[in-house]
């Protein structure tokens, strides 16, 4: 069994290290096979909505066996359906114009291909993992007649023994008529090229989009918004707690009749509850642990594509990505463990459950709900059986057992809870306070700065992924990560200490989703960008598009809260640790 298991966990592993997409080097011989893949077809305007190429009743070459194919997991489930075209191309092997196979065209077909020349679909293919695209027709001016592009036209550029530039062109503009013969083409030219191969994506880049001035002043606006927020938060809260502590030591030195019966209120006298456990501890320290595990993953999937360039990999990142969530999985049970040990919580099997399983959760039950929506489009992007079930073998057989590591770990390295101030067994009645000060209205307000300070970059994100850009200025991603993380943990701390001066203890969930509350913003500017930056349409696009940004923005939220949490928890305990308590 337990060699069975470890032959499992390898090739689990295995399957989700970043990999080439072929068998081979990326380098040749003198008329060596180069394969043209052929991976989706699908409208324009839609990204995410693509299809087999061959659905469309395009016709395949003659050639019908290669010698080499890879698929990733990544590529799975991002819906990269490569199959062969059937083309004999050969490194450095010139090919004049030559028909590969013919279309009898019927009405069926004709209707299908007039549907997607209405539509506007293009086809995505893949030479030695360069992508090209091509649009698959036209129609007139006055939308009547529609065209065919039948010739196939690849300029292939080599430097030594490498591919380092693809380009198609495409000709033969055919009208369609039904019942007549379409016959389709395709030559190769190959040309030298200076270009490295290490360069070779440089081409897909667009540093005019992503390195406009813009970017760089959003970066710089938002720096200067921490710079003035952090100085802004050092110095209240210094001049005030100074103030405080000068006022509470003077305390004990005053008879009755000189107290001044207004200072009678504060910070410190919630001290005794303070550090009593917050409301369901099991769910909130689940959801911390998860917090601190997202923010373990981003930072380290950034740091990775900033130096090993991911976008260049055909479903690099989303495996990355994966492969670095279920190795984190012990941040996620020592933080949840040890938070739900000091608040004496009990079941910590099921805390262990809940926490390893809450994430993973809501992302499969999404993608399990659009894949229905996608099977019954027939889509590509349609998650494959096989692939669903590696997926839970990694939740069961590695996200599991290094959760319940850490989870151990963390109950028996900081499982005590050793507060500066003794619990009261009485809880104390939370005076009536002003509106603005209620925990709803601070939670509501909490998350403004924060997404103030990553709209910008949202905007980014978001064209990288639901248009057809990539995403490829990592640094300044580590930058706005840095600064919202700057700025969530300052406005906790400024929220908590405006409650607990309100003498309310409810402080945990209100840094929480105070913190979180960033989230229900992005999510809102997600329905701006659908409704007024994009030309999405229809129902499988839509749910896709708002299924995932769901799960996004609740993912960001969580690590938001994570963080603004671990922020004021850091700060309560200081200023509690410094105050003389009775």
């Amino acid at each position: 069994m337990w060699k069975v298991a470890a032959a499992a966990f390898l090739a689990i592993v295995g399957s989700l290290l970043p990999v080439d997409a072929d068998e081979h080097e990326h380098t040749y011989t003198e008329k060596e096979e180069v394969v043209l893949w052929m991976n989706t077809v699908g409208p324009y305007h839609n990204r995410q909505e693509t299809y087999k190429y061959f659905s469309l009743p395009f016709c395949a070459g003659s050639k019908k066996t290669i010698s080499h194919y890879h698929e990733t997991l990544g590529e799975a489930l991002q819906g990269v359906e490569l199959e062969f075209s059937g083309l004999d191309i050969k490194f450095k092997d010139e090919v004049m114009q030559a028909t590969y196979c013919e279309i009898d065209l019927d009405k069926a077909k004709r209707d299908a291909f007039v549907y997607a020349i209405k539509n506007h679909y293009w086809y995505q293919m893949y030479i030695d993992d360069l992508p090209i695209w091509g649009i698959v027709g036209e129609a007139d001016e006055n939308g009547e007649d529609h065209y065919l592009w039948t010739y196939k036209k690849l300029e292939i550029g080599f430097n030594g023994n490498r591919i380092v530039d693809v380009n198609l062109t495409s000709e033969g503009k055919v009208r369609l008529v039904p019942n007549t013969r379409i016959a389709m083409s395709y030559s190769v030219k190959w040309k030298k090229s200076d270009v490295k191969f290490e360069d070779r994506f440089d081409k897909y880049l667009d540093p005019s989009f992503f390195q406009h001035r813009i970017h760089w002043f959003s970066i710089f606006n938002s720096f200067m918004m921490v710079i003035f927020l952090v100085g802004l938060v050092s110095m209240i809260l210094m001049r005030t707690l100074r103030k405080d502590y000068a006022r509470y030591s003077k305390e004990e030195e005053m008879d009755d009749m000189d107290r001044d019966l207004g200072d009678e209120y504060g910070w410190k006298q919630v001290h005794g509850d303070v550090f009593r456990p917050s409301s369901h501890p099991l769910i909130f320290s689940s959801l911390i642990g998860s917090g601190c595990q997202i923010f373990s993953v981003s930072l380290i999937v950034i740091i990775v594509a900033m130096v090993e360039d991911l976008y260049t990999e055909r479903g690099s990142m989303l495996s990355t990505a994966i492969f670095v969530y279920a190795a984190t999985s012990p941040v996620n049970g020592y933080f949840g463990g040890s938070l739900y040990a000091k608040q004496g919580g009990r079941r910590w099997i099921k805390q262990m459950f809940i926490g390893a399983f809450m994430i993973p959760a809501m992302v499969c039950g999404t993608a399990f709900f659009i894949n229905f929506i996608a099977i019954y489009y027939h889509a590509s992007r349609a998650i494959p059986f096989g692939t669903m079930v590696a997926v839970c073998c990694i939740c069961f057989f590695v996200i599991l057992p290094l959760n319940l590591v850490g989870t151990i770990l963390g109950r028996n390295l900081s499982g005590q809870p050793n507060f500066p101030c003794r619990v009261n067994a009485v809880p104390r009645p939370i005076p009536e306070k002003k509106w603005f000060m209620e925990p709803a209205v601070i939670v509501c307000l909490g998350g403004i700065l924060p997404f103030g300070s990553i709209f910008i970059e949202m905007y980014f994100i978001f064209t990288s992924f639901w248009a057809y850009k990539i995403y490829y200025v990592y640094g300044f991603m580590m930058l706005v990560l840095v600064i919202l993380c700057i700025v969530t943990v300052c406005v906790t701390i400024v929220c908590t200490y405006f409650l607990l001066n309100a003498e309310d203890y409810r402080w945990q969930w209100t840094s929480f989703l105070s913190a979180a509350s960033t989230a229900v913003y992005v999510y809102m500017y997600s329905f701006y960008y659908y409704f007024f930056k994009t030309k999405m349409y229809g129902l499988f696009q839509t749910s896709f598009y708002f299924g995932y940004m769901a799960v996004f923005s609740t993912a960001l939220g969580i690590m938001c809260g994570a963080v603004g949490y671990m922020g004021t928890s850091a700060f309560v305990r200081k200023i509690y640790t410094n105050v003389k308590i009775d």
